[in-house]
């Protein structure tokens, strides 16, 4: 339980604090049933399941950890195969194949996700936005045995379907539940555990192939995250309903009270007028995956045999878990205005834009696709003269990522609070993400030179910070009133408002 000083107890023991529900009403198993006291008469919803009681069950801090580690389970163990290049295989070809019709399909569903999210709620679209990671392991081992790439193409047109709802719904969760002064941290707080899941995918080949320089995975590599993703997709039903959540201050998320599939289809049009600013972020959201590609793939598949890709995955998750920690805490950063820090991080972002991929430029001009493209070309080892290099490159690369996806997100948070109005946004930065994704994979899959894989990402990233400059200096606001919220809901101010009176709600925050 957090603890509050004795000065402010004082203070905020005197004004009155609303009770969600009388703590002796007898509810069903599925509802809250009891509360825990908190130090001003504040007190926290309780969720029993049978003869188990958790407090805070229903706060932002639990839903997120739990979300984030599905994504741990499912997005992670993806992450892990595909940070190998090439899925793990030696020959690329089929996992780009595999990645086109995953992010084919991802961009046009990832488009509509958010109205699929708001309609069928949070619970069942993160379960069965799992099962789509499932069947794309599967197909890996089914290659290992049949070379049946079919499969592996069908596997990943399935998981584009599936993973833009487990992804538009995971963006909702995480814009629209914490407070607007916590945004960062919630942000890096997911980040870092949903990066931990890849850096542990990654320790499964490592450890399985350490004494080997053989070019692809063993079977046993993938059951490893077979199994894993299978429980990820399953621990999606132990979330609660939106409509339940409750933020330290009593506050709810703002939502649909009675969504419909045409109510939800005309909200997706209806977000693009009244937030029409949010197409400065397109380029961004398109630049997001877009470099992927290129450092699985142009470079650490190209370069590195498989227990050095292995260990350059792990340390390019690793990377991304300091980022995310770095960006997501100084965004959050109180002793500058919100506006302010928009600008700022955008500075930030662009010197680090120049430096990081200045520095991979210089090591890319030192092989190219033809060079490498034997199964008899070498293959740099950890134990290899030179590797100290590009292993810190690729670490930065990972750094950098988790430094972009942080920010991007907390620039479309910053724009609302409003969960109905953030699913869509999630929606969108999906779909035109996976809709680059979809291109540079068919790109790297005609073999295309690495040289331009690697100029097209660096100038992407450059000229979307560009694009994106209007709208994060001139409309990213302080704060965004209830009243602003609401106009894009069906709730009133009496659903949504904060429960404890006064001139604001004490910083406590439920413990996870």
């Amino acid at each position: 339980m957090a603890n509050i000083e004795p000065e402010k107890q004082d203070a905020m023991a005197q004004e009155p604090v609303a009770e969600l529900h009388p703590t002796d009403q007898k509810m069903s198993t599925e509802e809250v049933n009891g509360y825990s006291d908190r130090p001003v008469g504040w007190k926290y919803k309780t969720y029993s399941f049978g003869s188990i009681k958790i407090p805070c069950y229903a706060s932002p801090p639990f839903q997120l950890t739990l979300v984030a580690f599905v994504c741990f389970m499912c997005p992670g163990m993806f992450n892990a195969v595909n940070g190998l290049g090439g899925g793990g295989q030696f020959d690329a070809r089929t996992a780009d194949n595999a990645n086109v019709a995953l992010y084919s399909t991802f961009s046009v569903f990832g488009f509509f996700a958010g109205t699929i999210t708001n309609r069928l709620g949070i619970k069942l679209t993160l379960s069965l936005g799992g099962l789509g990671y499932v069947l794309y392991i599967a197909s890996y081992l089914s290659y290992n045995h049949n070379q049946n790439s079919g499969f592996v193409v069908f596997a990943g047109a399935m998981l584009g379907i599936c993973a833009g709802m487990l992804w538009a719904a995971q963006g909702a969760i995480m814009m629209s539940y914490p407070p607007e002064q916590s945004k960062g941290k919630y942000i890096s707080w997911f980040w870092m555990i949903f990066n931990l899941g890849a850096v542990i995918g990654g320790l499964i080949p490592l450890g399985q192939n350490i004494h080997s320089s053989a070019g692809n995975v063993t079977d046993g590599t993938y059951i490893g995250f077979l199994i894993l993703t299978f429980i990820g997709a399953c621990l999606a039903w132990t979330l609660v309903d939106a409509k339940t959540v409750v933020r330290s201050d009593g506050s709810h998320v703002i939502l649909m009270k009675h969504p419909t599939w045409q109510s939800e289809l005309l909200g997706l049009l209806e977000v693009l007028k009244t937030d029409v600013w949010i197409i400065c972020l397109f380029p961004m959201f398109l630049a997001s995956n877009w470099f992927y590609t290129y450092q699985f793939n142009a470079f650490n598949s190209a370069k590195f045999n498989i227990r050095t890709r292995s260990l350059n995955s792990i340390l390019y998750w690793t990377s991304q878990i300091a980022g995310a920690y770095i960006f997501g805490y100084g965004l959050d950063i109180k002793s500058l205005r919100r506006s302010m820090r928009a600008k700022v991080v955008w500075g930030v972002l662009f010197v680090i834009t120049m430096v990081i991929w200045g520095g991979g430029y210089a090591w890319q001009k030192g092989y190219t696709r033809a060079e490498t493209a034997p199964k008899t070309a070498p293959k740099m080892d950890w134990t290899s003269r030179g590797y100290v290099g590009p292993m810190f490159l690729y670490m930065f690369y990972g750094f950098y990522d988790a430094a972009w996806q942080t920010c991007v997100y907390w620039f479309m948070g910053a724009m609302t609070n409003n969960g109905r109005k953030l699913a869509n946004f999630a929606g969108f930065y999906k779909g035109i993400q996976s809709a680059g994704a979809a291109i540079i994979y068919r790109i790297d899959a005609l073999k295309a030179p690495f040289m331009n894989e690697f100029a097209s990402s660096w100038a992407l990233l450059a000229g979307s910070l560009l694009i994106a400059a209007p709208l994060i200096w001139t409309k990213i606001q302080d704060t965004v009133s209830i009243e602003e919220d609401l106009k894009f809901t069906d709730e009133t101010f009496e659903d949504v408002k904060p429960m404890i009176a006064g001139e604001g709600a004490p910083e406590v925050e439920g413990k996870v």
